[in-house]
């Protein structure tokens, strides 16, 4: 009879041995490990006869899990509950690999926790694919909301920041300010030199434009077509003005030749600069519909310029400061 239960315990001892996942048992009460597979040694690079403790096993584990992860184990084993834990195990070499600990509690006669049993799994590939994954939908998040010409904010974007800032601005009473620009005669620079030099001169303007907005809640983005536009968060008119004029100095830094153009030989562009403390009744959308005929107005003057205006609550009256050359 003892020759058959040891000839069983041989046979579930090779069956074990012989799988992937590895096997492990754990005295409760001495917290020393009583069995661990043997294929802990090709997975980690550790020794059987090294896994000692419990302290082994925690201590082989990533810093940034170790805490987390021991406090629910030990709290799950105290309540006699099985569990699952996927953490970083520390290899011999130093790397880590993504484990999977499936954890049963065994009981004694009386009910009381007498040891754990469990397995090791590798789920670093696994945990590969869940990352890939992941930083694949970061990307396409980040594509959704990214204008995919010219990098920058793309107008679903524009329409989520300035629903934020608009609010903002409501409840703090902070001044909000808006500049929407345009291409001077960028159709006649698309007839006249090609659409894909026309595509090159938008991303030229689209990258200038990033350096007129420099400080971390100012935002730009493309509108539509040729336009593009900028939020200035807590910003009065004079400040906004400064920016715009920014706007236009890096344009023309950039020396884009425009022969068609009908107010220089270079690009230019024509802005509207409006800044308002909205009111609580206030809906953004009058307050672009207001900047955007500032900008008519400014193409209306002759392009190559600006037109700023000012408005206290509303933007059904505003003060015109005038136009910038």
């Amino acid at each position: 009879m003892q020759d058959d239960r040891d000839n069983t315990q041989e046979v579930y001892k090779a069956l074990l041995e012989s799988t992937r996942a590895i096997p492990w048992k754990i005295d409760w009460k001495t917290m020393t490990f009583a069995y661990i597979g043997p294929q802990i040694e090709a997975l980690l690079g550790w020794s059987q006869s090294s896994w000692v403790s419990v302290n082994d096993w925690a201590e082989r584990m990533h810093p940034d899990d170790r805490d987390s992860v021991v406090a629910f184990c030990v709290a799950q084993s105290q309540s006699g509950t099985d569990h699952e834990a996927d953490y970083r195990a520390m290899t011999a070499g130093g790397d880590y690999v993504w484990i999977r600990d499936v954890v049963h509690v065994m009981r004694n006669a009386d009910g009381e926790v007498d040891a754990l049993i469990g397995f090791m799994f590798d789920i670093s590939e696994r945990k590969k694919a869940e990352q890939q994954l992941i930083d694949l939908q970061k990307q396409l998040e980040e594509y959704s909301f990214k204008d995919g010409l010219t990098g920058v904010a793309n107008r679903r974007m524009f329409d989520s920041v300035l629903e934020v800032e608009w609010t903002n601005a409501q409840r703090t009473g902070e001044p909000l300010s808006l500049i929407l620009l345009d291409i001077d005669y960028f159709k006649q620079y698309n007839d006249h030199y090609g659409h894909i030099q026309g595509d090159d001169c938008l991303k030229s303007v689209g990258q200038a434009l990033m350096n007129a907005a420099i400080r971390p809640r100012d935002f730009i983005a493309r509108f539509g077509g040729e336009e593009f536009v900028l939020i200035l968060p807590a910003t009065d008119e004079p400040a906004a003005r400064q920016v715009a004029e920014r706007c236009r100095k890096l344009i023309r830094e950039r020396c884009i030749p425009h022969e068609k153009s009908g107010v220089a030989t270079l690009l230019t562009i024509s802005l509207g600069v409006g800044t308002i403390t909205p009111g609580h009744q206030v809906q953004s959308l009058g307050f672009i519909e207001a900047v955007d005929r500032l900008l008519y107005q400014a193409k209306l003057r002759g392009r190559d310029r600006l037109v700023s205006a000012r408005w206290h609550g509303s933007p059904q009256s505003f003060d015109e400061q005038g136009e910038g050359r």
